[in-house]
């Protein structure tokens, strides 16, 4: 798909009688044509009124502007895309498209219809929807693309430009060993979302008491940065210069996820080392597994406290070959580890690169070629009278998104409590099995599940 440019597509048709339904917009709405990405390109003939559609029911995530509707030209075939929710019974509309941050149980169209897939896409971190970490809310969906590898569409290395982010010079260390005779501290902590699941705070308090460590966030703030325009969040956010500047010139980064989960890694990871700093990390139990070399970060769970990982960070601080080590990724060929070497180069989509498509058209494009699949699929046992079998609906399964409860990040493991995510997710299953249609008896559900885990109890 990264392969072949945008193809011109000509604008949708108009949606009204002789467009994709009689009802489906205004009488003589037009479609304006967006100057978006719209697909590699193919020989689909067909026009837009014979297109499956597919509906982004989390319309702000919809990729085209500035219209609500496009047609799209994917490998496979040819679908129209709209945020407009006005199509989403018509028999045309195939699949609905779902950002897992803005999905609620209670708020879910039905009944589901048997014609439509659901499609997931959810980049971020697990805690800002924990009905999707359990099977009842993942298995509602028949395909993903989640951080997970294991996703029907995986966004691993969503943070990851390519390898010339990693090669990016570093400081020298003649400089950072200045930086520290200035009194500023080896290592750097700056997080302002505080108290999340992985309770990275309690780990890194515990850690200040052996070890320098500058705080500049919200988070266990001990030290100011050195302007105002440094102290703006909005920079502190983003690869500004003047900021990115600033941090480089520590050795280390306190790079704690907010969620502990395979595969979820965020410019926590990733920026200190494009900056030249040694990550000191606590994420994805699956982090090596994508390290440029074997010797490029530091992980927490090596160590048995955070006063043994002290001493470590003491001992490179003051020894400063055997610190340059953790940098050698950087050299010509440095980068040894072949399956992140792979990954890069078979990503459909780019980040920060205007030549690919960036990953909500790809998505868009991954589940147009699925429903294009699938209708001919169906359309082959609808001739054969049986004798090929319809399609067998895809399933999202646990493995797409699933993470561990949320354990201390140090301490004595205590009782969390799951909330009621899982019940939400058997809830809504249970209404779509009965094809339910009024969203006001979500809650009667979710109680009739509560009062049969208590008889269980």
């Amino acid at each position: 798909m990264g392969g072949g440019g945008p193809r011109a597509a000509g604008p949708a048709e108009p949606c009204g009688a002789e467009g994709w339904a009689q009802d489906a917009v205004p009488p003589g709405a037009a479609f304006v044509a967006a100057a978006s990405y719209r697909g590699p390109g193919n020989n689909d003939t067909r026009s837009n009124k014979a297109l499956p559609i597919l509906l982004w029911w989390s319309g702000s995530l919809f990729p085209h502007f500035p219209g609500d509707t496009e047609r799209i030209d994917c490998p496979r075939g040819s679908c129209l895309v709209t945020r407009s929710r006005r199509v989403a019974r018509h028999r045309r509309t195939k699949a609905l498209i779902f950002y897992g941050t803005d999905f609620r149980a209670y708020e879910a169209p039905l009944p589901r219809l048997p014609h439509q897939t659901w499609a997931l896409f959810h980049e971020e971190s697990p805690m800002n929807n924990y009905l999707l970490s359990h099977s009842p809310g993942i298995r509602l969906f028949n395909y993903t693309a989640t951080f997970r590898r294991e996703s029907d569409y995986p966004l691993t290395l969503q943070w990851l430009p390519g390898t010339g982010y990693l090669r990016a010079p570093a400081v020298p260390l003649a400089e950072k060993d200045a930086w520290r005779r200035k009194g500023y501290g080896p290592v750097l902590y700056m997080q302002s979302h505080c108290d999340v699941p992985s309770d990275r705070d309690r780990y890194v308090r515990e850690l200040m008491k052996y070890i320098q460590v500058d705080s500049y966030g919200k988070c266990l703030h001990n030290r100011e940065l050195p302007s105002e325009r440094l102290r703006d969040t909005s920079t502190a956010t983003t690869e500004d210069s003047e900021f990115m500047t600033f941090i480089a010139r520590y050795k280390f980064h306190l790079a704690l996820e907010n969620a502990i989960c395979d595969d979820y890694m965020t410019e926590k990871l990733w920026r200190p080392m494009h900056l030249g700093a040694v990550p000191v990390y606590r994420g994805s139990p699956a982090v090596r597994d994508w390290m440029p070399n074997n010797l490029s970060i530091i992980l927490i769970d090596d160590f048995d406290s955070p006063r043994e990982l002290a001493k470590y960070l003491d001992f490179l601080d003051k020894n400063g070959e055997e610190y340059l080590r953790y940098l050698e990724f950087k050299n010509i060929d440095g980068i040894k580890n072949q399956f992140l070497l792979e990954s890069l180069e078979k990503r459909e989509w780019g980040v920060n690169d205007m030549s690919l498509p960036n990953y909500l058209n790809g998505f868009e494009c991954f589940i147009c070629d699925k429903e294009n699949t699938r209708v001919k699929e169906e359309q082959k046992h609808k001739k054969s009278r049986g004798q090929i079998p319809a399609p067998r609906p895809h399933i999202a399964q646990f493995k797409h998104m699933g993470c561990p409860m949320p354990s201390p990040g140090f301490g004595r493991v205590e009782d969390l409590s799951e909330g009621d995510s899982l019940d939400q997710g058997e809830a809504l299953t249970a209404m779509i099995h009965r094809n339910e249609s009024h969203h006001g008896k979500f809650w009667d559900y979710m109680h009739e599940i509560f009062l049969k885990r208590t008889r269980q109890h």
